[in-house]
């Protein structure tokens, strides 16, 4: 029996996805619920599992679009129909007929040497010049080279990259960005984690980060300036009596945002739990659309990967995205003293047809204090 490998929905708003890599191979012996290929699309990437147990037949490659609902390949099963193979077989088997008599080897010899076509084999395909783009074994990808040691590899971009790069180009396009600068000294949330990790850990199995404290703060920002939690809708403007935050995170296959719902009701806990779990199922290849969709405003963390500094580009419609850096210790003026503390630059891009100046400045510094100080979060001063 065979049965086929088909594209599930993955959103309303999308209509088509590509074969980022096949997982089997064509003939492949693949078992239910087995992933088999991984798919991209314009907002996330995900597995395709084997519906059953059977053998894999490949029908589209990977690099190729497919439309939603579309037939990618099909699964030849190992079930009853299998069994009945060899019976169905045998039942059109056709009946032995007698052998042939040996008399066309004598009407070969009587025919005249004149009219034997002796035929000649085809000459062997010349070899394609080096110049030539040859398959990579890595996927779909080519490599280019006309001189040796100085190959080039042109591999297409996925379906996520793409759209990255059209929503990113747009921002900057229809945007009027800038981004305004501050540091904050994060010795007070250092010395919290210190004194309640191990406690929190064991009652939450997980461990407490940086990021709840900027999402608190964050929040507490944006309540006291609501410009950068609304968006920009034709000639109105549209503000959020709620907050959704994208938290960003960085995958194999490109840059996701997976958004917090209604983050000021969720706990320190609770927001740790969540980007874990983001974090996992985004290498897993299994965050939802619905779930990368919606935000009022981000947060974005260079700092895991080093960055002292940057400017991030706001994810639309949004009006406002946060950046987060490394934590250096560096010598900075206090009380008339110079002491060494472990500072972080923070950068907040925002849109400039929203959000004037002020506001920025404004926001921005209520972040330094509210990490500087975490306990005017939960008094809310």
């Amino acid at each position: 029996m065979s049965i086929e490998l088909t594209i599930p929905s993955v959103g309303e708003s999308i209509t088509e996805v590509q074969i980022a890599e096949w997982l089997k191979a064509d003939g492949d012996a693949v078992k239910k619920d087995e992933n088999v290929a991984v798919i991209d699309s314009e907002k996330t990437t995900f597995e395709l599992p084997a519906p059953e147990d059977g053998k894999l037949k490949i029908l589209r490659q990977a690099g190729e679009t497919i439309q939603v609902g579309g037939v990618v390949g099909r699964i030849e099963s190992n079930g009853e129909s299998a069994k009945a193979e060899p019976a169905a077989k045998k039942a059109k088997e056709p009946e032995k007929a007698p052998a042939p008599k040996k008399e066309a080897p004598r009407a070969a010899e009587e025919k005249p040497k004149a009219e034997v076509k002796v035929e000649k084999p085809a000459p062997a395909p010349a070899p394609r010049p080096s110049t030539e783009p040859r398959a990579s074994a890595s996927g779909p990808g080519t490599k280019q080279s006309s001189v040796p040691g100085r190959e080039l590899e042109v591999v297409p971009m996925t379906m996520l990259r793409k759209t990255a790069a059209r929503r990113l180009a747009e921002a900057k396009q229809q945007m009027a960005m800038l981004t305004t600068f501050n540091e904050a000294d994060v010795s007070a949330v250092q010395a919290l984690r210190a004194a309640h990790q191990e406690n929190f850990e064991k009652r939450y199995q997980v461990k407490l980060g940086f990021m709840p404290f900027f999402v608190k703060a964050v929040i507490d920002g944006l309540k006291q300036y609501p410009q950068l939690n609304a968006e920009i809708r034709d000639t109105d403007i549209v503000y959020h009596d709620y907050f959704d935050i994208g938290v960003a995170i960085a995958g194999e296959r490109g840059l996701v945002v997976p958004v917090l719902r209604n983050a000021e009701r969720l706990s320190f806990a609770d927001i740790e739990k969540a980007i874990a779990d983001f974090a996992k199922r985004s290498r897993e290849g299994k965050l939802k659309p619905d779930e990368l969709e919606g935000g009022t405003f981000t947060i974005t963390n260079g700092g895991v990967f080093g960055s002292l500094l940057s400017t991030p580009i706001i994810n639309p419609p949004q009006t406002g995205i946060l950046g987060m850096h490394s934590i250096q210790e560096r010598p900075i003026a206090l009380n008339g003293q110079v002491v060494i503390r472990p500072m972080m630059y923070i950068a907040l891009t925002y849109d400039h047809r929203l959000v004037d100046g002020r506001e920025a400045v404004l926001f921005l510094r209520r972040i330094k204090e509210a990490i500087e100080n975490p306990a005017r979060m939960l008094i809310e001063v």
